[in-house]
């Protein structure tokens, strides 16, 4: 039986790291919440490794209220004075600052008329993920001209780290860009998701 190709940088023995790329990233996300969340992790994420984000994910979701965007725009000094004492989630002022502000931007662009975050987003890559062709994950642009024009109107609307690396990671996280290797079983599946 020959053994399946994955992405070389969901190694075999990392049984988390593996379970994400083998179902999430790349996947293309619609839920109005859920990318709020994946986008205010990777801001997070920004000077570390993603490895060291997503073994504090649940952490961070259960500090979070989950990420529901009205809590959080709503938290006082005294709750922020509490995630500045957690552990289990990275303890950067300027994050947990920059994370309410943007928990106030998701509600100002939820409530502008024009559909949802979403559709707001989506919209960069006109509603259809873009496909590469990368044969090995090192050859992964960092950026791309979606993820300027993304990054430039979400800063724009008062959003914080969402520069366009952070936000080219955010974009093959949830299957705005398919950069899964082309040997791995995930390139072709994660196309058959899109709307």
């Amino acid at each position: 039986m020959t053994k399946k190709l994955h992405c070389l940088w969901a190694p075999e023995d990392d049984a988390l790291y593996r379970q994400y790329h083998d179902e999430e990233w790349g996947a293309p996300e619609y839920d109005d919440r859920a990318l709020f969340e994946k986008l205010i992790l990777d801001g997070f994420q920004a000077g570390l490794s993603w490895r060291t984000i997503l073994y504090k994910r649940d952490n961070f979701r259960k500090a979070f209220d989950w990420f529901n965007p009205e809590k959080i725009a709503r938290y006082t000094p005294k709750k922020i004075e509490r995630l500045m004492k957690d552990e289990g989630i990275i303890r950067s002022k300027t994050k947990i600052d920059a994370t309410i502000g943007n928990a106030k931007v998701w509600l100002e662009i939820m409530e502008d008329g024009k559909g949802s975050f979403s559709a707001f987003l989506w919209d960069f890559v006109d509603g259809t993920p873009i496909v590469n062709k990368v044969k090995n994950y090192r050859d992964h642009q960092t950026k791309s001209a979606e993820s300027e024009a993304m990054s430039k109107a979400l800063k724009a609307r008062g959003f914080k780290f969402c520069g366009p690396v952070i936000v080219y990671a955010f974009m093959q996280a949830v299957g705005m860009v398919n950069d899964h290797e082309t040997a791995c079983p995930r390139w072709k599946d994660v196309q058959k998701l899109a709307r």
